[in-house]
């Protein structure tokens, strides 16, 4: 794919309209204490998602935060080429062996990220990460790190979303800006049994997402089979999508998937990617609430046709 990201120009704010008009708003009461907060977010019209081709410019007119239903103050909203891309590869080690019939594509793919992206690749194998890259902006190094999966059941994880959390504190060895995570697994967390309540609420799963959501890093996840997803009954990896669709949800990715069988091609899928880091952006905003716990997030446009992709929320400690 030699498809590569270019920066779009938006009109979605006029920038230095909106900081005038934020100013203006700010009451004259005195000052109440305020934290940063910066979370991943794409920004789309409703006919760009349906025909799958992004126009060169989109009206987005006023964007708003809602934390916990309470209106923010905006500070920030550095777009593709202001804010640097942090990306990480994470495969699941017992996926099937038809999974190496896409490395070739998943290099290219690399290979089209815009200059200065850092990525790092690793497989989720037994009870930890193994490492294959760590994060750099040599995209052709990066691309060759990747190698084909075992498809041993001896290799599979404990959970994939152990992986993912561990892979989540190598973020903070990055520079602020945009991250994800593009996971290839099957979902399947099987430390509490096979039911269908386990396998989509799980505590690594949660702690997952969770620690994302912290960590302002957008998990993109690909479904494709194990030798047990794929054997097994639709229900189970009906669950396994079902969890893997709530961690990238949640986190304000994607979920990609072709049914219950692996994809003949993961090239649709990127493409999708494609347009979601291409309209991908860094908002920053004051918040309000100091107290620690669980905040809900909310981010609209005054523009009804716009649709907004971002974290459903975050944990504050």
């Amino acid at each position: 794919m030699n498809q590569r990201i270019s920066t779009v120009s938006l009109l979605f704010l006029t920038l230095m309209g909106l900081c005038v008009s934020l100013a203006k708003a700010q009451p004259t009461e005195p000052r109440q204490p305020v934290r940063t907060v910066t979370i991943p977010i794409s920004i789309f019209t409703k006919q760009e998602l349906k025909e799958g081709q992004l126009d060169e410019i989109v009206q987005a007119d006023r964007l708003i935060v809602h934390e916990n239903k309470d209106e923010q103050q905006i500070l920030s909203i550095k777009s593709v080429g202001d804010s640097p891309l942090s990306i990480a590869f994470l495969v699941q080690e017992d996926l099937t062996s038809n999974f190496n019939l896409q490395i070739n594509d998943i290099q290219q793919f690399i290979r089209g990220l815009p200059k200065g992206t850092r990525v790092m690749v690793a497989y989720l194998r037994g009870g930890s990460a193994e490492l294959r890259q760590k994060f750099t902006d040599d995209l052709e190094k990066a691309a060759a790190s990747l190698r084909v999966v075992s498809s041993s059941q001896f290799a599979a994880p404990r959970s994939p979303y152990d992986g993912v959390s561990d892979t989540l504190g190598r973020f903070d060895a990055m520079p602020a800006g945009r991250r994800a995570i593009l996971l290839f697994s099957d979902g399947l967390d099987t430390t509490n049994g096979l039911n269908l309540a386990s396998i989509t609420q799980s505590f690594d799963l949660d702690q997952a997402i969770l620690r994302a959501q912290r960590k302002s890093v957008a998990v993109y996840s690909f479904y494709h089979p194990t030798a047990l997803t794929e054997s097994s009954n639709s229900m189970l990896s009906l669950g396994a999508q079902g969890a893997l669709e709530k961690l990238s949800t949640e986190t304000g990715g994607r979920s990609f998937y072709h049914g219950f069988t692996a994809p003949i091609s993961f090239t649709p899928f990127f493409k999708d990617m494609f347009m979601s880091l291409n309209r991908q952006f860094a908002l920053t905003y004051l918040s309000t609430h100091m107290n620690k716990g669980y905040y809900k997030v909310k981010v609209s446009s005054t523009n009804p046709e716009i649709k907004i992709e971002h974290p459903r929320g975050y944990y504050y400690r």
